[in-house]
């Protein structure tokens, strides 16, 4: 797991100071990224138009066994050294009642680091169950939230979804300004009271994974200021809320590095010619490649079965690989500033759970939830969130009532299995669905 997110009003008295100066070679890593990835186009192209030859029917190579291992080669190569760019959703209809709906997804809310997108069901006749609405607030920790194409397309079979969007930092100019953990909580709010204002029924939060602290905190201040627009209840899946408990390789290295570690290390500049030239990021490059070396002998072992199938001409096994990578190696940058606050709140200081975090120089206070329902969900085999971070949050909420409280661990599933898969469909998404019908948001739940 990765964490970011950015900041904006620079001249803000209450925004984090600027990131004190990293290495030299940092700064320009970036830069030498890009030209690296500039100086392979030529090589890029050749395989391409290698792959293109030797798997052309016409050619009497393609049939035999060097052609094909030849163009598989080619295709293992440019596919190594290629840009991915960011998926499609690919959710155009959703199974709801037995029977098929359309689907169209509409950007209903937009800041300069994150667009709100509702995935609208074009009902022909009213459902005939109610569809609470539902927020899930995806990770920005790395990937884009096409990651969760799965949850989505789940949770639409009984809920109204809407779906942070987050930006990739080299996306956004340096005139809107920074973003920070403060920001992240800022848009969950802004986001829960948007989608609150015509919901009598009240709305329902889902984190998954990073996003699990910054929503607890989110809703933590909107209850201790009485906000009616506070969630029905929050969900919260395989989340660092106290980094403590079973901690993980991911913990164990930003506790071991430090801080100062990481911002003389991995903190650079985007370069030109991205539209956030010379704003300073965690690039998702370098998040990759701490994804991939986690499980490097899987990624190296999934990529020899790729070849061994494109030769055989297993055409099935080899386009579930392409859609998992082409999904899995498209990652986006993160701000500097939500970067470096997250490590240092969550996995350093461990802030939430000792009471210590702020927002906006007030207090999060999470004793004050007393109103929305909580439900969380861990992994039995999680190696990013431990078994035990994210169930800390019930004790740090001692105030919710019993009836309003749900844990749940399943087993066999990793980090990405709690949230994606087979049995999050069996299992986990009918305990969520469950879990919100059950806890409606009263008319004076804020008072």
């Amino acid at each position: 797991m990765a964490i970011g997110v950015f900041g904006d009003a620079l001249d803000r008295d209450d925004a984090p100071q600027p990131i004190e100066a990293a290495s030299t070679l940092s700064k320009s890593l970036y830069w030498m990224f890009e030209f690296g990835h500039a100086a392979l186009n030529p090589y890029r192209a050749m395989a391409d138009a290698g792959r293109l030859y030797y798997r052309n029917p016409a050619n009497p190579i393609s049939h035999t066994e060097i052609g094909k291992s030849i163009a598989a080669a080619c295709e293992m190569f440019e596919r190594s050294i290629r840009r991915y760019e960011k998926p499609e959703w690919r959710i155009d209809d959703v199974s709801v009642g037995g029977g098929r709906v359309p689907v169209h997804i509409e950007p209903v809310w937009r800041k300069p680091f994150c667009n709100l997108l509702h995935f609208q069901r074009d009902f022909p006749y009213p459902p005939r169950r109610p569809q609470p609405r539902l927020l899930i607030v995806a990770p920005m920790s790395g990937h884009h939230a096409t990651l969760l194409r799965g949850t989505v397309r789940t949770m639409l079979g009984n809920h109204d979804v809407f779906v942070t969007d987050w930006l990739d930092a080299k996306s956004v100019p340096l005139t809107e300004g920074r973003f920070d953990l403060d920001d992240y909580i800022d848009y969950v709010i802004e986001m829960i009271r948007f989608l609150s204002a015509d919901a009598p029924d009240g709305v329902h939060v889902m984190a998954v994974c990073q996003p699990a602290v910054p929503v607890l905190a989110a809703v933590a201040r909107m209850e201790a200021e009485g906000d009616p627009a506070a969630p029905a209840s929050m969900t919260l899946m395989g989340g660092p809320i106290d980094t403590r408990e079973s901690p993980t390789a991911v913990n164990a290295i930003a506790l071991d590095r430090g801080l100062d570690w990481f911002r003389r290390n991995v903190i650079t500049t985007v370069p030109w010619p991205h539209p956030g030239v010379l704003r300073e990021v965690y690039p998702g490059f370098l998040q990759l490649h701490g994804f991939m070396a986690m499980n490097l002998d899987r990624h190296l072992q999934a990529h020899s079965d790729m070849f061994r199938h494109l030769v055989k001409g297993d055409g099935d096994s080899a386009e579930k690989h392409r859609e998992f990578y082409d999904e899995y190696l498209a990652v986006m940058d993160l701000s500097a500033e939500f970067y470096l606050q997250t490590i240092e709140t969550v996995f350093v200081e461990h802030a939430l759970p000792r009471g210590g975090m702020r927002h906006r120089g007030q207090p999060v206070d999470t004793s004050k939830i007393r109103h929305t329902a909580l439900l969380t969900i861990e992994g039995e085999n999680d190696d990013i969130s431990g078994i035990g971070q994210t169930r800390a949050a019930h004790a740090l909420c001692p105030n919710i009532p019993e009836a309003k409280r749900v844990h749940y661990m399943q087993p066999d599933v990793g980090h990405y299995g709690v949230f994606n898969g087979s049995r999050f469909r069996a299992e986990i998404a009918p305990r969520i669905s469950d879990f919100i019908l059950s806890n409606p948001r009263t008319r004076d739940a804020a008072v």
